[in-house]
């Protein structure tokens, strides 16, 4: 199972070692910055969450600490740039921290994404809501879609996997839910009334998971996202047409 992808400890847990959220890492590696997240890390450094449990070996999927040094490549590969204090230079650093009523597409617009419109020949989604799409990916550097209807729409998985988080801590996209697929997939659900699946749930395709909302939103809407491996992929190439 994939770790829920919001370390919300790691912003208030102080680090092992004093003065340790500061100082040069190793190529390869990153040091864990107030405020950061496995999933915003791996989505920073093109990586998945399971890459990084993996390469780092850890025991609670569920925590990370600030000052942490993290393993972002594999052994003997070269990294991306980053600064000495451990932190990318990527104009993706930012995301996820912005205020409140930003629109989700900002707050996820980081990372590169994959534009083509070629169907995706190993994923097959269900539509996560009814209504008509009112913002398509790209538009606007949008890394998703918006779905738009009424108030408690029910919203449901656009595909099988695992809840690998559900709660309100990253900033722009209210009450948001994140599934893991197999061939590491993910799908985002943001700005939802209420959230009705916890993580580490397994969820199956078209199974009610949250109610539509415009939390952490200026409307009524459902954002959604496909990613695999931390790039954002137009959700139409999954999707059945309608």
């Amino acid at each position: 199972m994939v770790a829920g992808v919001l370390a919300a400890c790691a912003s208030s847990s102080p680090s092992s070692g004093g003065g340790a959220a500061s100082g040069p890492v190793s190529a390869g590696q990153y040091r864990v910055q107030k405020g950061d997240t496995l999933y915003r890390i791996a989505r920073r450094h093109g990586r998945s969450v399971d890459d990084l449990v993996r390469w780092n070996r850890l025991s609670n999927r569920h925590r990370i600490e600030v000052g942490q040094v993290l393993r972002v490549s594999p052994s003997g590969s070269a990294a991306g740039p980053s600064t000495s204090a451990g932190r990318s230079t990527s104009s993706s650093s930012s995301a996820g921290r912005a205020p409140a009523s930003t629109q989700a597409s900002r707050g996820a617009a980081s990372g590169s994404s994959r534009q083509t419109t070629a169907p995706l020949a190993n994923l097959r989604l269900a539509w996560p809501a009814a209504g008509p799409v009112t913002k398509r990916f790209g538009a606007g550097n949008a890394r998703g879609i918006t779905i738009t209807n009424t108030d408690g729409t029910p919203i449901s998985a656009a595909a099988a996997g695992t809840v690998a988080y559900a709660g309100s801590g990253l900033l722009g996209f209210g009450n948001l839910i994140i599934l893991q697929h197999s061939g590491n997939y993910m799908t985002v659900y943001a700005h939802n009334r209420r959230l009705l699946v916890k993580e580490g749930q397994r969820v199956t395709q078209g199974q009610k998971i949250a109610e539509m909302g415009s939390s952490g939103a200026s409307q009524v809407g459902l954002y959604f996202e496909l990613r695999q491996d931390g790039k954002a992929i137009d959700p139409a190439r999954a999707l059945p047409a309608r």
